[in-house]
C-alpha cells in the first residue's frame, strides 16, 4: 500500500512540476506543490528508505520548484542519501548529482558543487551525447568561475553549449549562453555579453519559466556594465514583475539586487533602500544561495548605501564581512562591484582614521552571515528602534555574552560547549533573557546585540 500511494505521489508530482516548464503555469504549480509539501516530504523520505529509484523521480519532479521557492538547499541531506543507495552512474543518479551540484552552489560551496558536477561528467564519459553531462559541464562552469578558474570554465560552457545543440536539449543551451555571456561580461566584452544574453532570451520554449525569467535577470547585468541603463531598468522592472507574478523567489532576489545597482547609480538613496530590503528579507527568509551569492552581493550594496550616506563605519563593518565571508567559503568573488567597492572601501577607512577604521574591520570580519544580513536588515530599516525597548544595561555579564554567541549564529548546543555548561543551562539563561528583554526571536535578540555593540 506505502508503495502505491508513493508511486500515485511521484505521478501528482510530476505531473504539477510540468506546470513550471509554462510560464503561464507556474504560480499555480508552485502553490500547489507548497501546499502538499508535507506530504511530498513525508513520501520522500519514505521512499529514500525503501524505493531508491522512486525517490530519485520524486527528487527530480520538484527539484525546479524547490529552486524557484528558494527551497533547494535545504534539500541537500535527503538527495545525499538518495544517491548513496542508488546505482552509480545510472539515469536517475546523474540527475540527482546534477541537482546536488546546484544545491551546494546555492549553498556557496563551490569545491563541492564541483565535485557533483565532475563526478557525472566521469560516469558518462563514453557515453553518448546525453542531457546530463550537458546540464554537469554547465554545473562545472559555474563552480569553475566562483573558484577563480576562468579559463576552464569557458571551455566547459562551449563544449556544453556544442553538445546541448547536438541533441536538440534547450535548457543546457540556454544555461550555456548564459555561463558563456558571463564569461564575456567578466572579460570586459560587454557587447558580446549582452549579444550572448539576448540569445538566450530567445529560448522560451522547452525550458522552465524560472531559466526564461533569469535571462532578462543576466540581460539586466549586462546591459547596465554596457553602459544601456535605461534598457537595463526596463528590462529589469519588466522581469521582476514578472517574477513576482510567478512566485519565483530566486529570480525576485537576483533582480532586486540588480536594481538596486540601477538605483545607486542614479541616485534614488530611498529606492535602493526599499528594494535592498526587499531582497534581503526574502534571501534570509529561504536561507538559500545562489541566494546566499545575492544575499553576499546585498550585503555589499548596503555597505554602498552607508557608505553614499555617511556611515563610513558601517559601510567598512559590512564590507569587512563580506571578504571575511567570501574567504571562509571560498569563493574568488568576480563581481563587477568589486572595483568599486574598493574605490569607496578607501575613502571610508579614509574618513575614519586608522583606528576606527581597523574596529569597524574587526567587527565585520566576526560576523557570520546570519549576523551580517540582520545588521544590513537593521541599516535599511525605515522604523527607527524604539527608545523605550529594554536594552542590555541591565544583563548580567553571563547574559550578555549568550546573547553575543546568539548573534554569532551559534546553536544551544553550540553555545552550550563553548561556555561548559548544559543545553538545559543554556535555555534557560535565554528564557530569562528574553524575559528582560521582551525579544523573543533569535533574530530580535541578534538586533540587540549588534545594535548595543555587543558583536
Amino acid at each position: 500500500m506505502a508503495a502505491a500511494l508513493a508511486e500515485w505521489a511521484v505521478n501528482v508530482a510530476e505531473e504539477a512540476s510540468a506546470g513550471l516548464w509554462r510560464s503561464e503555469g507556474d504560480l499555480a504549480a508552485a502553490r500547489w506543490l507548497d501546499a502538499e509539501d508535507a506530504a511530498m516530504r513525508q513520501v520522500l523520505a519514505w521512499a529514500v528508505a525503501h524505493d531508491t529509484a522512486l525517490a530519485l523521480r520524486l527528487a527530480d519532479a520538484q527539484g525546479w520548484w524547490w529552486g524557484m521557492r528558494g527551497r533547494l538547499a535545504g534539500e541537500y541531506p535527503l538527495l545525499c542519501q538518495a544517491v548513496g543507495r542508488a546505482e552509480v552512474g545510472s539515469d536517475g543518479w546523474c540527475a540527482a548529482q546534477v541537482w546536488l551540484g546546484w544545491t551546494a552552489q546555492f549553498s556557496a560551496d563551490p569545491a563541492a558543487a564541483l565535485g557533483h558536477f565532475t563526478a557525472v561528467c566521469d560516469a558518462v564519459a563514453g557515453r553518448p551525447p546525453s542531457r546530463e553531462l550537458a546540464g554537469a559541464l554547465v554545473g562545472r562552469a559555474g563552480a569553475l568561475r566562483l573558484m577563480g578558474r576562468s579559463a576552464e570554465a569557458a571551455g566547459d560552457a562551449r563544449r556544453a553549449l556544442a553538445l546541448a545543440r547536438q541533441i536538440g536539449d534547450r535548457v543546457g543551451e540556454l544555461q550555456a549562453l548564459v555561463d558563456l555571456s558571463f564569461d564575456a561580461h567578466y572579460a570586459g566584452d560587454h557587447d558580446e555579453a549582452v549579444r550572448l544574453a539576448r540569445q538566450a532570451g530567445q529560448i522560451t520554449t522547452g525550458v522552465p519559466g524560472s531559466l526564461a525569467r533569469m535571462c532578462s535577470r543576466v540581460l539586466t547585468i549586462v546591459l547596465a556594465d554596457a553602459g544601456e541603463l535605461a534598457a537595463a531598468e526596463t528590462v529589469g522592472a519588466a522581469a521582476l514583475a514578472r517574477a513576482r507574478a510567478a512566485g519565483d523567489v530566486w529570480n525576485q532576489v537576483g533582480l532586486l539586487q540588480r536594481i538596486v545597482d540601477l538605483d545607486l547609480r542614479a541616485g534614488r538613496v530611498d529606492d535602493a533602500t526599499a528594494h535592498l530590503r526587499e531582497g534581503l528579507h526574502l534571501a534570509v527568509r529561504t536561507g538559500n544561495w545562489f541566494d546566499w551569492l545575492d544575499l553576499l552581493l546585498g550585503l555589499s550594496q548596503c555597505g554602498s548605501l552607508c557608505a553614499a550616506t555617511g556611515r563610513a563605519a558601517d559601510a567598512v563593518t559590512l564590507w569587512a564581512a563580506c571578504a571575511a565571508l567570501e574567504q571562509r567559503q571560498g569563493i574568488t568573488d568576480p563581481s563587477r562591484f568589486k572595483p568599486r567597492r574598493e574605490g569607496q572601501l578607501r575613502q571610508a577607512r579614509q574618513a575614519l582614521g586608522p583606528d576606527r577604521a581597523r574596529a569597524a574591520e574587526e567587527r565585520g570580519a566576526a560576523m557570520s552571515i546570519t549576523t551580517a544580513a540582520e545588521y544590513a536588515l537593521m541599516l535599511t530599516d525605515p522604523v527607527p528602534p524604539q527608545p523605550e525597548a529594554p536594552g542590555s544595561a541591565h544583563l548580567s555579564a553571563r547574559e550578555r555574552e549568550l546573547v553575543a554567541l546568539v548573534a554569532q549564529g551559534r546553536t544551544n548546543a553550540q553555545i552550550a560547549a563553548q561556555l561548559y555548561i548544559s543545553i538545559r543551562t543554556v535555555t534557560s539563561h535565554l528564557d530569562r533573557i528574553r524575559d528582560k528583554t521582551g525579544h523573543r526571536r533569535r533574530a530580535d535578540l541578534t538586533r540587540l546585540a549588534l545594535s548595543e555593540g555587543l558583536v
